[in-house]
């Protein structure tokens, strides 16, 4: 058995702003990396593999907390979000002819315009799972995180979802062939000791 844990970037500029990320490459605000710089891994997962996305709110976020330079996967890439990308979630949700539609009633095909489902995620996410050999630390994005919990719950993106996803907590998933099994409890990152 082989455990995954996954870690959500800290906050951008985009992120307080409210506007959609995707695969656009928006940097740690300097608030964020105070805060981070405040915590480090817990035991055991210190001595774990390290991966991140490419995107350098990602990579940045598992070289605070970690001390180390993380290998990048282009599989942890954030779910691109096509012509929505820098626009603002509640602007879109507000407008009924724009197709958006909260996360509990997309399904696996629900596309963004010029986007992706959560299916082709799914697709180009599992074959670096499956070819995990260690506990692994991931520091990904939200979306990331939904797809891999979604299977490791059995949920469908149909009705309430059953994870809530915060930051500064890794969220475990035990990988047994092809089941993923998530345990029930994130583990909160450690806060760093204070300089003397």
């Amino acid at each position: 058995m082989i455990r995954l844990a996954l870690l959500r970037h800290g906050h951008t500029h985009w992120n307080r702003a409210g506007r959609i990320q995707g695969r656009s490459d928006i940097s740690l605000d300097d608030a964020a990396r105070a805060e981070l710089s405040g915590f480090t891994l817990p035991s055991p997962w210190d001595k774990a593999d390290l991966w991140s996305s490419p995107l350098s709110r990602a990579s940045e976020t598992a070289q605070i907390v970690s001390g180390r330079t993380p290998q990048t996967a282009p599989a942890l890439t954030e779910m691109f979000w096509g012509d929505w990308e820098g626009l603002h979630g509640q602007d879109l949700k507000a407008d009924s002819n724009s197709g958006f539609r909260d996360i509990e009633n997309w399904g696996w095909d629900y596309r963004p315009p010029a986007g992706e489902t959560p299916a082709e995620v799914w697709a180009r996410i599992e074959p670096w799972v499956s070819s995990l050999q260690n506990d692994t630390v991931a520091v990904c994005h939200i979306g990331i995180m939904r797809m891999i919990l979604a299977r490791a719950y059995g949920w469908n993106f149909d009705g309430p979802v059953p994870f809530r996803i915060k930051r500064n907590r890794l969220f475990v998933i035990e990988i047994e062939g092809n089941k993923l099994t998530p345990l029930p409890d994130p583990v909160r990152l450690t806060k760093r000791a204070s300089p003397e």
